[in-house]
């Protein structure tokens, strides 16, 4: 007996520490009340460096009782651990405005600080809740938290509002600083079915779903329906910040979606809201802010649709006329997928969102005779399409698409200034536009993807000096997005700056002259020709050190992070060429020359290679670097991260030269 007593003593004890072991898991609490605890709190128990953290976050969403209506309840409250955290006081509420489908009301907003040991609150004047117009369809509330300070907690409050059921809104159980607890409840009458959307890897730490019965008045009648109820919740989030080369932070977040498929009205029939991409894109022809103006006659069109049609080819046709709107049009850094003021107003004012610039685009290429179709895309910070999200506010820009053949097609986008006709927008590439058809009923999606990469050329012609000089000029061969991008900074910039860029932080390096070569001719490579000097540090009057990385995107690994959260996105295939030559100084001899390498990923998403050599006094050495891919997922980024650390260290690694 006392072997037995002693034998379930110790298995209780052992169940204690294990129950004593395992964290508590986080919730949220009234508007209000606040644990002292939290106010001493300095620092994220799981993210130590972050400024802030949200330390709950909470959703109610439900019907209002006549089922005419959806309200969602928002409560959030936010820890401030340092002044480079106050900048989350600054509140933004944005909402759909127009015809009043959204609205915000029962905004409470309070700060909360320890004060010698006694808790004080601050509540938000409402006098400094201001409300603005952001264009025609959207609105924002935006207020700033008083007294916000190290050490503060706000929070606020508010609902959201819609008559609109297919406007079921997107939740987010990730931000930008870590989340203790997101807790996600909604109350749906099986009237209506959403289908459910997730883009979400944490683990719940709750989940509860439960149904009631409910009855609805309607002309003296009452009839029944089942109220979904379902609760989920996340804890212990890491902050989703920006990363090198990802997409959106939309395409990344934790987050769920929601799709309205059908509603079963009480004592009716149900009606099927599942959209394909031919109702999609009727809705497009139907409204008048977009299929309205394809047709509308603009201003002294006739001249350039005249001139346009003394080309012979339709390349020469579409180059004109979209070099023609392109330099006209001035683009207000709207995005919509429709417009503001129209075609006509935008053409004479010479000003318009980038779907008004792109539609004149349309309608003048249109005229000429050229195969051409209005399309809807996603912008890539706006995030990217989903093909089997059937709904039009996945896209913030009109665009124009010519399928040139079976293999080749023109995306036009005249907005930017620097865009060319026969490449994508590079800020479109891996998501899918929709174009439409109106005379064929043909309403199709497609995907926006660059296949052949693009390739860069680095030359470099130099002369080793004695004591550590490097002189030689440099000549930089770039196409497609490469050209773009460098033209862009150049004009945007000013050669000054241009130049302290191509120096890329190294002081020890001077830029002598600066030559452009076709920046105007879009057909041909751009050529930079560089005169430059260099003192190469470390050298001496018997050693010389060399660092052949120069002129190269490669001076700095973006991927130093041994984790990553978001799939990274480099946009586009790409290959760089650099080769150097580097006469020696007489008197002097290679005392350390880098090894050549073949180096590869397992499934050759990238590649390096480097041969050098010595031949008659001078040093040859040759990168090639390829990325194969233009998307690569998170998943396997511990690969591309060893990848990526062993090529920076071999670019980076020294030619030393000995005095003999």
């Amino acid at each position: 007996m006392t072997k037995f007593f002693n034998l379930l003593i110790l298995s209780l004890f052992c169940v204690l520490i294990k129950t004593q072991a395992q964290p508590a898991i986080p919730g949220t609490q009234p508007y209000g009340t606040v644990d002292k605890a939290d106010l001493e709190l300095t620092s994220c128990d799981f993210e130590k460096d972050a400024n802030a953290e949200m330390l709950f976050e909470k959703g109610d969403l439900y019907f209002t009782g006549d089922l005419t209506s959806i309200t969602e309840e928002i409560h959030k409250r936010i820890k401030i651990f340092n002044d480079n955290g106050k900048d989350e006081a600054n509140i933004k509420i944005p909402y759909y405005s127009a015809d009043r489908l959204e609205f915000i009301t029962g905004i409470q907003a309070e700060t909360i600080n320890l004060v010698d040991g006694k808790i004080e609150i601050t509540k938000l004047d409402k006098k400094l809740i201001y409300t603005k117009g952001l264009d025609k369809e959207t609105s924002e509330i935006s207020f700033t938290m008083p007294n916000v300070k190290p050490g503060s907690i706000i929070e606020y409050k508010y609902n959201w509002n819609t008559t609109f059921f297919v406007d079921f809104p997107d939740w987010y159980f990730q931000e930008k600083i870590p989340v203790r607890y997101n807790e996600l409840s909604t109350s749906i009458p099986d009237v209506f079915y959403f289908r459910l959307i997730p883009h979400l890897h944490e683990p719940y730490v709750k989940i509860k779903s439960s149904t009631d019965a409910r009855s609805l008045m309607d002309d003296g009648q009452s009839y029944q329906y089942v109220l979904n109820n379902e609760t989920k919740a996340v804890a212990n989030v890491h902050s989703l910040s920006d990363e090198p080369f990802m997409s959106s932070f939309k395409d990344n977040v934790e987050s769920f979606r929601y799709q309205l498929v059908s509603i079963r009205p009480i004592g009716g029939f149900q009606k099927n809201f599942s959209e394909t991409w031919a109702k999609v894109g009727g809705h497009l022809i139907d409204s008048e802010d977009f299929g309205g103006q394809l047709n509308r006659k603009l201003d002294g069109e006739e001249v350039i649709i005249a001139k346009a049609k003394t080309f012979k080819t339709d390349d020469e046709k579409i180059a004109y006329v979209f070099n023609e709107v392109k330099n006209t049009m001035k683009w207000n850094e709207r995005d919509s997928w429709g417009t503001d003021d129209g075609t006509s107003r935008s053409w004479i004012n010479k000003t318009g969102n980038s779907t008004e610039i792109n539609l004149i685009l349309y309608h003048l290429l249109k005229k000429t005779g050229v195969e051409v179709y209005p399309m809807v895309v996603s912008t890539r910070d706006h995030g990217k399409v989903d093909p089997f999200f059937t709904s039009l506010m996945q896209f913030n820009r009109g665009v124009v698409y010519v399928p040139v053949d079976s293999a080749k097609q023109y995306i036009l986008d005249a907005s930017g200034k620097y865009n060319m006709y026969n490449e994508t927008p590079d800020n479109l590439l891996n998501s899918s536009g929709l174009y439409v058809d109106k005379q064929k009923n043909k309403y199709d999606i497609i995907r926006l993807k660059r296949i052949t990469p693009v390739k860069e050329a680095i030359l470099i012609n130099a002369e080793i000096k004695p004591g550590g000089k490097l002189v030689g000029n440099a000549q930089l061969s770039c196409i497609s997005y490469n050209r773009i991008d460098a033209i862009n900074k150049y004009k945007t910039d000013g050669e000054k700056k241009y130049t302290e860029f191509l120096q890329n932080g190294d002081n020890a390096l001077k830029i002598t002259s600066l030559k452009m070569q076709n920046m105007e001719m879009d057909s041909l490579p751009l050529i930079q020709n560089i005169d430059f000097n260099a003192d190469m540090a470390g050298s001496d009057e018997n050693y010389i050190y060399l660092n052949s990385n120069l002129f190269t995107p490669f001076k700095l690994n973006p991927f130093l992070r041994e984790n990553r959260l978001t799939n990274i996105d480099f946009a586009y295939p790409r290959t760089y060429s650099i080769i150097g030559m580097y006469k020696m100084p007489a008197g002097y001899k290679t005392d350390a020359l880098p090894k050549n390498v073949s180096m590869e990923m397992p499934d050759k998403s990238f590649t390096f290679r480097r041969i050098v050599g010595e031949q008659e006094g001078t040093i040859l050495i040759r990168y090639t670097i390829s990325y194969n891919v233009a998307e690569y997922s998170k998943d396997h980024y511990p690969d591309m991260y060893e990848f990526f650390k062993k090529m920076y260290e071999m670019l980076n690694e020294q030619i030393v030269l000995k005095k003999a």
